[in-house]
């Protein structure tokens, strides 16, 4: 225990830290707050609540306070953590691998009834996630269907360690795999579905983005190019080779990109079929058929 740091109460801790990251204009101060002080100290916010003057002891304060500061310096949240939840799934994160957001959910969403379908029908359904990340997106179609498996790719090692972690803490390692692969380079065979959360911000617009994002995020996961739509290009040209006779393909896009990438897919012989936005309404995912 460290004797120069005294003990305090959870509430003075939490009201104090809120107020920090409310100052410099962090819009998320009380739920940041509550999320680092359970990380650091175990209590959640019905312990803080319930018992306010409870006492936190300084090794614990001292975790607090770290994790507070790196907040102060705009590092995001769940990287400080080190792991965010995705569709009920816990998935740990490193430098390499996006924070899976809430809005790509959406994309799960739209493509699970394919992937239901697809294994009710023939027994499987094998899936191809491009740019797997944290292998969110696949793994939680395998939690959602037991018959389906899956191919986590990417270009990033490090990033293929996570999603290989996140699969054996969900239990779902021994129907996912993953290839280190530039998009289809190292692919073989044929699947059901690809899904793919590829980068989609245009270059020249990556230094405006909010700082928690630019400085934190891996670049090569963020950068679509001049005009935000280079690995869309690439996926109409190259998706259909990869595809069953009635397979699909489901990817996120941004926000004003519906057009633009249903004419890509539309001229490389796909169908839109499905479409779903994200919880502020934007348009977030499109769902092509082959």
């Amino acid at each position: 225990m460290n004797a120069s740091v005294a003990p305090r109460s959870v509430e003075s801790l939490f009201r104090d830290a809120r107020r920090r990251l409310a100052d410099i204009g962090i819009e998320t101060a009380d739920l940041d707050t509550s999320l680092l002080l359970e990380h650091a100290t175990g209590l959640t916010v019905l312990d803080r609540i319930t018992d306010a003057n409870r006492i936190v002891l300084p090794d614990a304060i001292e975790r607090f306070e770290t994790s507070v500061e790196r907040r102060l310096r705009r590092e995001p949240v769940h990287r400080i953590i080190g792991e965010r939840e995705f569709y009920g799934l816990p998935m740990k994160l490193n430098p390499s691998t996006l924070v899976p957001r809430p809005d790509t959910e959406t994309l799960v969403d739209l493509v699970l009834p394919f992937v239901t379908d697809t294994a009710a029908r023939n027994g499987t359904c094998r899936i191809l996630d491009l740019g797997t990340g944290t292998g969110a997106i696949a793994l939680a179609l395998l939690s959602c269907v037991p018959q389906a498996v899956a191919v986590g790719a990417d270009v990033s090692r490090e990033a293929l360690e996570a999603a290989d972690a996140n699969a054996a803490a969900c239990g779902l390692a021994d129907r996912f795999e993953t290839v280190w692969s530039d998009w289809f380079e190292a692919i073989t065979g044929s699947f059901d579905l690809i899904v793919s959360n590829p980068p989609y911000i245009p270059s020249a617009d990556i230094a405006e983005l909010d700082t928690d994002v630019r400085d934190h995020d891996p670049l090569p996961a963020l950068d679509g190019g001049h005009d935000g739509l280079s690995a869309y290009r690439l996926l109409a040209s190259q998706a259909g080779s990869f595809l069953t006779e009635n397979g699909a393909l489901g990817v996120e896009i941004g926000h004003d990109q519906k057009l633009p990438v249903t004419n890509l897919f539309r001229s490389s012989g796909f169908r839109q079929t499905g479409e779903r936005k994200d919880y502020s309404g934007h348009d977030r995912t499109l769902f092509f058929v082959k």
